[in-house]
């Protein structure tokens, strides 16, 4: 883009281009086999750019339209589906979870000293997007993260109710409302879908999401003709495998390892039918991300599409988390200076957050490294991508300071 173009949105191409350099950089000293970056302000793309290899021993170079593995970036995406049945009335936010899932009536509380007990109240709806609602994750620490080792809802190969009864075999890890802990809770809000709508995830996606906003390579699997654009995964070791946790993970990293996984078993690209999930499972790319946050930053409109209304996007992203339960934890690490709304953090205190930004701003990542962000206040949008399983080097803040360091109005 020419530095008229930068200049028309406020933005400096010089201090754009100081981008490219960054990411290199990681790609040089084999941080990352490749990333791809894109930065965009007033719905104007001011930055796009893809350094070193989506597939580093085939010699195959990152491009524009590669392929990724999103993990966790999916839980925005089915939160948004979600509620564009809230918007139509189908639910409530304080309904209780079981009203629509009977397997998950009967759900108890494992107490610290290890006895089990009555919730103090249901689960709500809200509860599993906001990740308050008392379920875990397995690479997290804890007696309940252990428990799901063996659950079904990580089998490629269990379709999606089946895997969400099976969670009922498990005690919540605290009583609903009572604490943020990341979780499977959005698995379960996919799950409400298929209930509500009468349909499957995937089609409810297309149908809402990816075919109104032309993500025409975002999918729960890649077809045959597009395999070739997909990137490989690097990093430690997968974490939906049984007994991977985020500390060890983070031990290893420290210690350096790093080499290719084989991902196939746990996020297959050929079982669209089976596997669909509200916490990972969606592939897409940069551009595909890129329309979607594009939409949330406009209030929830993009190229005349409307997906949700404006105060329907405002409410999202608004706290849910009070101030008795800050900072945000993933097992003991802190995540200062934000809150969370219906599916993404949200960013409460600049300061804290160790990185520029707006009170307001939100979004969320994947364990391979992708990220996003929205700045509603500068009208800043933002995606990282490389496929780095569970690494703990910090490319997508260096992507922040150098996007909004190049802010000139």
């Amino acid at each position: 883009m020419a530095e008229g173009d930068t200049q028309s949105v406020g933005m400096s191409a010089a201090r754009l281009a100081r981008i490219g350099p960054a990411m290199q950089g990681y790609v040089d000293r084999g941080t990352y086999a490749g990333i791809a970056t894109l930065v965009a302000r007033r719905g104007i793309v001011v930055h796009e750019g893809q350094w070193g290899w989506r597939d580093k021993e085939a010699k195959l170079p990152m491009t524009a339209d590669t392929i990724f593995r999103l993990y966790s970036m999916t839980k925005p995406i089915v939160c948004t589906a979600l509620i564009t049945l809230f918007e139509e009335g189908r639910f409530r936010m304080v309904d209780p979870v079981a009203r629509y899932i009977p397997a998950l009536a009967n759900l108890k509380v494992r107490e610290p000293d290890g006895s089990l007990s009555d919730p103090k109240r249901p689960m709500f709806v809200r509860d599993l997007m906001a990740h308050t609602s008392g379920l875990s994750y397995g690479f997290l620490d804890g007696p309940v993260s252990d428990m799901y080792a063996d659950a079904k809802l990580m089998r490629a190969d269990v379709p999606l109710a089946e895997a969400i009864d099976d969670l009922a075999r498990y005690p919540l890890a605290f009583h609903p409302g009572t604490r943020w802990h990341y979780s499977v809770g959005i698995d379960v809000a996919a799950r409400l879908i298929e209930v509500i709508s009468g349909g499957k995830l995937g089609d409810f996606l297309r149908e809402r999401v990816f075919v109104p906003l032309g993500m025409n390579d975002t999918a729960f699997a890649v077809p045959t003709e597009k395999r070739g654009r997909l990137a490989a995964v690097y990093g430690r070791p997968d974490v939906i495998r049984p007994h991977v946790k985020l500390l060890g993970a983070l031990a290893l990293w420290t210690e350096g390892h790093d080499q290719r996984q084989d991902v196939s078993g746990t996020y297959p690209v050929d079982r669209p039918d089976v596997f669909q999930r509200g916490g990972h499972g969606l592939f897409g790319t940069v551009h595909d991300y890129f329309r979607f946050a594009q939409m949330l930053a406009n209030g929830g409109e993009l190229d005349g599409v409307r997906v949700l209304s404006r105060k329907t996007v405002e409410f999202m992203h608004a706290n849910l988390i009070p101030p008795s339960q800050l900072p945000l934890e993933l097992s003991g690490l802190p995540v200062p200076g934000y809150g969370f709304g219906l599916g993404s953090r949200v960013a409460l205190d600049v300061a804290q957050t160790g990185s520029p930004g707006s009170v307001g701003e939100f979004g969320w990542s994947g364990a391979a490294k992708t990220y996003y962000w929205v700045d509603p206040v500068e009208e800043i949008v933002g995606v990282f991508m490389t496929q780095s399983m569970l690494s703990f080097d910090l490319p997508d803040e260096d992507l922040k300071a150098l996007a909004y360091g190049a802010l000139v109005d």
